[in-house]
């Protein structure tokens, strides 16, 4: 069997990316500060003092990663707009030299027959609107769907597919209970799980306004992360604890999990914790809310790098010397087959991997080439295992790499290099990899 042959002429071959990670250009032309500028630039949060001022210096090369994009087949790109960079203080006046990168991103991305897919909030919040509340707050999901708005307004004539939201549990449990990420604080559980509910309006305001402005129809998603399993064996009793494990809520996975945030979307209601009921944690949720967060979406986003093996009795501990990426997720291609299964059945809409792909200790050879074979095996086997439930009549509609250049990696700063193209940061050449060439004619063939 030829893996790329099998899937169809339709299928969307893509890479990923966001604004704060690559752009640099933390304050040229106008735009605001973020959340993510702040805490960066608060020297004990970043691992070596790093922050993504400069980053890539995609802000002033994306001309020439287009085109490397384009030279590598690459059909899809998903990126995300920085909030800031538009609208300096949040919710109010444009930034017109913000909106005109986009503008001439799009169109460059459009000249090259690469179609982008708009990201609206990947991370980066106006400090301004932090300052007021931040997610804390109903008044911030407000002001996004003014954001979302505008966007999809201005950008509906050309682009069709936008995802609101990327990873709410991250943005809750990382930057608002354990502080790792920005804005760095560290509420109770109640409290986090309130940032949660106002990012699900947020999100729900959102796809309301947005379809209500567009000039011709649009596709609209978020992007979900979280726990998933997959079972030991194709025993209907390891299926069966494998599918469930992979959507109980526990107080030790109370935010990483699928459930906490995509059953409000998608089913209209949250998950209990622990047998705890709803009531009893979300006081915060008044009449009318579930309704607002429960709007009509048209796709679903996954972030997949790993899972859990199962059998009937539950979790199988990982052996010793158990395969692992530099960033020592451990390497699991099962989850790829039935993680999207099980997600497929839950929510039953349409599925895209909005992100897959590993951290390796990629380094330029001797003979001035990246060779990284881990991640062209990595992405193999999770491919193989994504093409079982793809044949198997799962309605998967595209899968993106993460990422398209190595970049800022949040808290751990440049330390990992998750790109088909390497970036030398001193001299900000771009090399690609063994792997970039190997998607290349992966998408060809």
């Amino acid at each position: 069997m030829s893996l790329s042959t099998s899937f169809k002429h339709d299928f969307v071959w893509g890479v990923a990316s966001s604004s704060y990670q690559i752009e640099g250009g933390w304050n040229s032309d106008g735009k605001g500060p973020s959340i993510w500028d702040t805490f960066c630039h608060q020297s004990s949060n970043i691992a070596y003092k790093q922050s993504g001022d400069t980053s890539c210096n995609h802000y002033e090369k994306y001309i020439d990663d287009i085109k490397l994009m384009h030279s590598l087949g690459i059909k899809a790109y998903r990126f995300s707009i920085s909030w800031p960079r538009i609208f300096s203080n949040g919710d109010q006046s444009i930034n017109k030299k913000g909106l005109e990168f986009y503008d001439k991103l799009v169109d460059t991305l459009i000249g090259y027959q690469i179609v982008p897919y708009i990201t609206l909030y990947h991370w980066d919040l106006p400090q301004c609107l932090e300052d007021l509340g931040g997610w804390q707050s109903r008044e911030t999901a407000i002001a996004f769907s003014h954001y979302a708005a505008f966007i999809c307004e201005h950008f509906s004539d050309r682009v069709k597919h936008f995802i609101t939201i990327n990873e709410p549990q991250i943005i809750s449990f990382l930057g608002y209970h354990t502080g790792i990420h920005a804005p760095g604080l560290k509420l109770s559980m109640k409290e986090t799980l309130n940032v949660l509910h106002n990012l699900g309006l947020a999100h729900g305001m959102a796809v309301s306004a947005m379809r209500s402005v567009a000039s011709r129809p649009v596709l609209i998603g978020f992007s979900s992360t979280g726990n998933l399993c997959y079972p030991a064996s194709s025993k209907s009793e390891d299926i069966d604890t494998a599918r469930g494990m992979s959507f109980t809520v526990t107080k030790e996975n109370w935010m990483f999990c699928h459930s906490i945030f995509c059953d409000a979307v998608c089913l209209g209601k949250y998950p209990d914790i622990d047998g705890i009921p709803m009531h009893e944690l979300y006081s915060f949720i008044k009449d009318g809310d579930m309704q607002i967060i429960n709007q009509p979406i048209d796709f679903f986003g996954v972030n997949i790098y790993n899972g859990h093996c199962v059998d009937s009795n539950g979790y199988i501990e990982k052996e010793p010397g158990f395969p692992r990426t530099a960033l020592k997720w451990p390497i699991t291609p099962g989850v790829m087959n039935w993680g999207v299964r099980f997600l497929a059945e839950r929510y039953n809409l349409p599925i895209y991997i909005s992100e897959n792909g590993l951290s390796c200790n990629d380094k330029i050879y001797l003979d001035g080439k990246v060779h990284d074979p881990e991640r062209i095996d990595f992405l193999q086997r999770y491919l193989i295992e994504l093409h079982k439930a793809y044949a198997d009549g799962i309605d998967i509609l595209g899968y993106f790499h993460w990422s398209f250049t190595d970049n800022f990696e949040w808290h751990n700063g440049y330390e990992e290099r998750f790109g088909l193209v390497f970036v030398d940061y001193a001299t900000q050449e771009r090399i690609v990899k063994d792997s970039g060439y190997w998607y290349a004619d992966f998408i060809k063939s």
